[in-house]
Formats: C-alpha cells, structure tokens, sequence
C-alpha cells in the first residue's frame, strides 16, 4: 500500500485535511466539506505498515508507548501536520494541508485591532478557537509581520513545527517539542536567557507552561499563545481555572497586567464555497484589566459589547458584518449566533 497517493491527492485537491482509519474509506476535507477519495475501505493490517514506513524509530516507540503522535510529513514540498492515533482498536490519521506560504493579514480579513499586534513589544497575545478554526495562521501571518518590518529575536516552540520561517528583518529559531525540547515548559525554563523579543509558544496545557508564559510576557517579552476556548471570557476562565485558589489571586493579576489581546476565532462556510473567519475581540483595556483582577470574568462579555470604540468586537457582530457584506448566508450567519440549532 502506498499511503503517500493519498497526501498527493490532498494536495492536488487543495484539501484542508486528510483522513485515513483503518477499515474505512479514505476521506479529505476540501471547502469545509468531507469528501469520500477512494472506493475501497481501507486494509488495517496494510495501512499499519503504511503508516510506519513514514515514521522513525523514536516516532514509532512513542506511537506503541502513548498510541497517540503528532508529527509533521513534507511529501513533494508540501508540509502536513499529522496526528496518528488509535480507535476501536485500528489506527486513525488526521493530517492538516499547512500552506507553502504564509497567508498576508489582508488574506485572512485581519480587524485593524489584530492588524496592529505586531507593532506591541510586550504582554501576552492569545488566540483561541476550536481544533481547525485557524489559530496557527493567524499566528504565522503575525509573527511573519514582524519577520518582515522590525529587527526581532523571534524564538517559537511549536508541537510539531507547521509554518516554516526564513529570516528577514528578524532572527527565528524554531524549536519543536520531543526533538528540540522535551516539552513547552522545559523550553521556556531557558528562552528567557536566549535574548528573545518575541516567543511564541504553540499552545498552554498546564499550570507550568501558562505560569511561565505570564512571567515572559511580564519581563518585556511579546508572547503569543493559543488555546482552546470558544470565546475571550472562557480563554481568561480556563486560564485561571488552571490554578488552585491559593495561586488564583496572583494569576489573576498578573493576567490582568499582561494580558494584550484575546482573539476567539471560528471559520464559517462562505457564499464562494471557501471558509472565512469571523472573530471576537477582547482588549485590555484599564476596565477589562479591573474585571480580570477581581476575578469577575463573566463581565467580560458585557465590556467587549461596549468596547467598540477599543477595537472590540462581539462574535455577533463579526458574523453579522460578514452577513452585511454578502461573504456568507443568513443560515450560515444564524446558525453561529444562536438563532438556530448550533452545527
């Protein structure tokens, strides 16, 4: 079996994501849609050994040990992030299709308010959203913003790796966890004396990684992060959350002091077939600062609803604008607001 046919015809197709399961029928996403690519199921035993043709020794004793990787693939020039997992006892991968270039802000519809995030020299930037919602773009296309106009030490820990940089204005040094570094919060125990101005750490899973992040974005670094949350309020929730009480109060305000931007995207079908972003837009601003330090994050909501002069914006409304401008349709558009059943 040649499994590489199938990261070829994700390619060709300009897939988003490709799907293999033992026992099921191949399938990729193009346009937001899933598509059926091949008219056999696919052979477990076969795909298995596919599967650990493309991977190293150490890849493959993680995989046997955890029964989970994530990994990246370059087939042809073109990079994938891999998951490889295991359900109902075959193997599953998920592969996402990461672009050879890194998308412009103009590209991906960026708010005057994200446009502006390169020109901060400090505070902590986080975007958030769900698995395939763009976060990793919109992320590169920042960071490549400082790439190409400011003299920067840029310094990424990524798992795995997915936009490749090449040094412009600034000097990148991309690390990756489990080759370069042994974990987000090994890495950034030392990025601190690495002279960095800027960090961008792939994602903040534990109490280790957030407490030092905060501390980085307190010591006149820009970090940016991602997360999963579904909105701006829920990203400070579970960051605080993390903690015990007895830790809470000094998250809290170091938070409230550090804390930049939080970017809570989604990615909604368009009228042209292809995804566009839409996105809530959470300033710190001195009163959102207060809200945070006091711990009464679910004010939070109700600041970003009056916080249009700021340069934030309410899901609501960035649905609504796209709505406005004839980029999406009203199901598309009521299905995201609540108006009707959530897809």
């Amino acid at each position: 079996m040649n499994i590489n046919q199938y990261f070829k015809q994700a390619i060709d197709a300009n897939a988003s994501d490709l799907h293999l399961v033992g026992g099921e029928f191949a399938m990729m996403r193009v346009d937001g849609q899933l598509k059926k690519i091949s008219d056999s199921t696919l052979d477990s035993k076969a795909f298995l050994v596919a599967i650990k043709e493309i991977l190293s020794k150490e890849q493959q004793a993680v995989y046997e040990d955890e029964k989970d990787l994530d990994f990246c693939y370059t087939f042809e020039n073109s990079r994938f992030r891999v998951n490889l997992h295991q359900q109902s006892e075959v193997v599953g991968l998920s592969a996402r299709l990461i672009p050879s270039e890194i998308p412009t802000p103009a590209s991906l519809r960026f708010e005057e308010t994200l446009a502006q995030i390169p020109n901060l020299l400090d505070g902590l930037v986080l975007v958030t959203g769900p698995t395939g919602s763009g976060k990793s773009t919109t992320i590169a296309s920042i960071i490549e913003e400082i790439n190409k106009n400011r003299k920067a030490h840029i310094i990424t820990i990524e798992d795995p790796i997915e936009f490749l940089f090449k040094d412009k204005q600034s000097l990148i040094e991309q690390r990756e966890v489990g080759i370069d570094t042994k974990s987000f919060a090994s890495a950034l125990k030392h990025v601190l004396r690495q002279d960095p101005n800027v960090i961008l750490v792939g994602e903040m899973r534990d109490p280790e990684t957030i407490a030092t992040v905060l501390t980085a974005a307190e010591t006149g670094h820009l970090v940016l992060s991602t997360l999963h949350a579904g909105s701006a309020s829920e990203a400070v929730e579970r960051i605080v959350d993390v903690f015990d009480g007895s830790k809470q109060k000094q998250i809290l305000l170091q938070l409230s002091s550090v804390l930049r931007i939080v970017v809570a995207q989604q990615l909604l079908p368009a009228k042209d077939g292809t995804l566009i972003p839409a996105r809530e837009i959470l300033v710190n601003t001195s009163g959102v600062a207060n809200l945070i330090k006091e711990n009464n994050i679910n004010q939070i909501k109700s600041a970003i609803q009056t916080g249009g002069k700021e340069g934030m914006v309410t899901m609501e409304n960035s649905v609504k604008e796209l709505l406005e401008k004839h980029l999406i349709s009203k199901e598309t558009a009521d299905n995201r607001t609540g108006r009707a059943r959530t897809v």
